[in-house]
Formats: structure tokens, C-alpha cells, sequence
């Protein structure tokens, strides 16, 4: 068994519970409260910033010329490419500036944002190439599950066509491809902290599902100034 597939076979239990956590199942039937998606866009897009911001960041740390294009293009398409699909569904929610200026951060948003980065200051370029994986691997792995269902919610139904197309499928396979190739020199004792990292991450994704399903908040929020 290759390196990348010992993640994906570690993993495989907390995948699981995303693939059957109650946001995704309601996205693919349409019975998700609005409210609900439309607080985890809000958080994503704080998310999907920092995100595109860490590839560039990595990139500055690598060597190999492929792969540092691969980061840098990364954190361009993140920027456009994702901006553009959320902006579209900001606009059909009817998602303002306002919204997010008044919609504090969630408290998973925040340490999973601080996990990676955590990994580009701290670790090593292979753990915090690693750290990023989970997010394009799992949603790659939803979006081919749900590839053949139709949400009766339009918005539902353009997220789900967001991860099975092919250019995010190929984006991924790229980047299981990175993961690999990093690992190769790794020690041992590196290998058992990468996988960590990994698990650390796919933990973060199934609590990112939960953080939007119960609208996550500190619980300082509501105190009077």
C-alpha cells in the first residue's frame, strides 16, 4: 500500500461519518434549512480565503518547480474559481456584505484555519501540503457519491456539481499525486506525524459539517457589552 492510500484507508472512518452527517444527506434531498447553508458559505468563504492564501504560502517553501506551479495556480483558482461560484450562490441566498461583516467566525472555522497554518510555521512543507488534502480528496469523494443525485434546491444542487466535476477531480488527483511524492523521503517518525496531520484535518472537515448544521458560535457571543 502506497503512502497516500494509508491515509485514505486511515481516514476512512471519519470520511464516513461526513458522508452520513445529516448537512450532506439534507443537501443531496433538499431538506437542509436555508439558514444552515447559508451559514456554512459564510464560513466557508473566510475558510476558502485563508485556504487559497496557504498554497501560496507553502509554495514560497518548495523547491520543485512543478509543484510550486501547482500551489501558486492553486491559490489563483481559489481566488477566482471559487470565489465566483460562492458569489453566485451569495447573490441567489441574497447574502449581503453586511451578513458577513456581522457573521463572526465560527469557533472550527477558526482552529482548522489555525491547524494549517500551524503546519506552514511550524512542521515541515510535506504536513502542510498534507494538512490541505483532506479538503479537496473528501469533497472530491462526496461530489462523485452524489454525482448521480439531483437535490430538488437549485443552490444545493450547484455545490454538489462543484465537486464532481472533472477539473476539481483532476485538481485532487494532483494533489494526492504531491502528497505522495513528498512523503517519499521522509523518516518514519515524519510519516506517523503526516498522517497525523491528516487525520487532524479530515477531523476538522466532519466538524466543519456540524459546525454549520447547529450555526456554531462562541460562547461569549451573546454577552452584553
Amino acid at each position: 500500500m502506497n503512502f497516500t492510500n494509508q491515509l485514505h484507508e486511515a481516514a476512512k472512518p471519519i470520511w464516513q461519518a461526513s458522508f452520513d452527517h445529516p448537512f450532506i444527506k439534507e443537501i443531496a434531498n433538499g431538506t437542509l434549512p436555508l439558514d444552515k447553508f447559508k451559514f456554512y458559505l459564510m464560513q466557508d468563504r473566510y475558510y476558502l480565503e485563508q485556504f487559497g492564501d496557504l498554497h501560496g504560502e507553502i509554495a514560497n517553501q518548495i523547491s520543485d518547480p512543478d509543484i510550486k506551479q501547482f500551489l501558486l495556480d492553486g491559490a489563483a483558482g481559489l481566488h477566482d474559481g471559487e470565489t465566483d461560484i460562492r458569489h453566485t450562490m451569495f447573490q441567489e441566498l441574497h447574502l449581503t456584505d453586511e451578513d458577513i461583516k456581522t457573521t463572526p467566525i465560527a469557533p472550527t472555522a477558526y482552529d482548522y484555519v489555525t491547524h494549517m497554518n500551524f503546519q506552514l510555521n511550524n512542521a515541515f512543507p510535506a504536513a502542510a501540503v498534507t494538512a490541505l488534502l483532506p479538503c479537496y480528496w473528501l469533497y472530491s469523494e462526496i461530489g462523485q457519491r452524489l454525482a448521480n443525485v439531483k437535490s430538488p434546491i437549485t443552490v444545493y444542487q450547484q455545490f454538489l456539481d462543484s465537486y464532481s466535476a472533472a477539473d476539481f477531480e483532476n485538481g485532487t488527483n494532483q494533489m494526492i499525486e504531491i502528497v505522495g511524492k513528498m512523503s517519499e523521503p521522509l523518516t518514519d517518525n515524519q510519516r506517523d506525524y503526516v498522517e497525523k496531520v491528516f487525520l487532524q484535518s479530515s477531523t476538522y472537515e466532519l466538524h466543519f459539517w456540524q459546525m454549520a448544521y447547529t450555526k456554531e458560535h462562541w460562547p461569549f457571543n451573546n454577552l452584553s457589552a
